[in-house]
């Protein structure tokens, strides 16, 4: 029931889709008696649509996200396995034409497969069903399997977990399979934006994890904050990306999912 929820809540609050109801909402109203009201939200809301997609309103969101964990040092020890969250990959392509494909968050998957050539003894756990509201269509583990393959991971040190559909699940799911000691360490591979909640969950689901993030959406520097984006694009998906995490961390804490409000190294 929480995934049906939160899927139709986000359709409905997420930025992007709520300003475009919204402005079909408005545009209906300039041809009322209520004409005048109409004209002024639409401006206000016009006026915030163009702050969010060209100014800095998404890396002032994203950036305590992306910030809030970095990887380890070039000396940590080996890790006993590299857990890879689903979300990289492009089912409804792959479907349809055939092909693997990589979504916008792709380099979890990079990241997952150069982290196996590194640590050539530690096993390689990927999490991630179909997120799907109909759960149809391939399971995004099996997509990845062969993607891992392609990069030149040993199918003997793959490990699936094909049945989460969000991040809970994928702590939950991937914890009854792999049943973590708590001398085992792993490595928490998934975006920078999604560390904080990832780690949240996957502690408090019993592993002894530590952060990689990847996927970055910011540079991490001053200009972030002063930079005008070249396309609008960018800074809706920006804003659109970290409000849902920023809601999704309240959301988790409220419902004992995760360790923290805000999880912290």
């Amino acid at each position: 029931m929480f995934f049906f929820v939160s899927k139709l809540f986000w359709f409905l609050a997420e930025p992007t889709n709520f300003f475009s109801l919204l402005f079909v909402c408005v545009a209906a109203g300039l041809f009322t008696r209520w004409s005048r009201a109409a004209r002024r939200v639409l401006t206000a809301a016009a006026l915030l649509f163009a702050l969010c997609g060209l100014g800095p309103v998404g890396a002032l969101l994203m950036r305590p996200l992306e910030d809030r964990f970095v990887r380890p040092g070039d000396d940590m020890p080996p890790p006993d396995g590299v857990i890879v969250l689903g979300g990289a990959m492009d089912e409804a392509i792959d479907l349809s034409r055939g092909v693997l494909a990589l979504g916008v968050f792709g380099s979890r998957m990079t990241e997952g497969a150069a982290l196996a050539r590194r640590f050539p003894l530690a096993r390689v756990i990927f999490t991630g069903g179909s997120p799907s509201l109909g759960g149809k269509g391939p399971s995004e583990a099996d997509l990845a399997k062969r993607l891992f393959l392609t990069l030149g991971v040993d199918e003997s040190r793959i490990t699936l977990e094909e049945r989460s559909r969000n991040t809970y699940e994928n702590a939950i799911f991937t914890r009854d399979i792999v049943e973590p000691k708590p001398e085992q360490r792993f490595l928490l591979v998934t975006s920078g934006f999604h560390t904080p909640r990832s780690m949240g969950v996957f502690r408090r689901a019993g592993f002894n994890v530590a952060a990689w993030p990847a996927d970055y959406t910011t540079r991490g520097r001053a200009s972030d904050f002063t930079r005008v984006n070249m396309h609008a694009g960018d800074g809706l998906l920006r804003v659109d990306t970290a409000l849902k995490e920023w809601v999704g961390l309240v959301a988790y804490r409220a419902a004992g999912m995760t360790d923290a409000l805000f999880p912290a190294p």
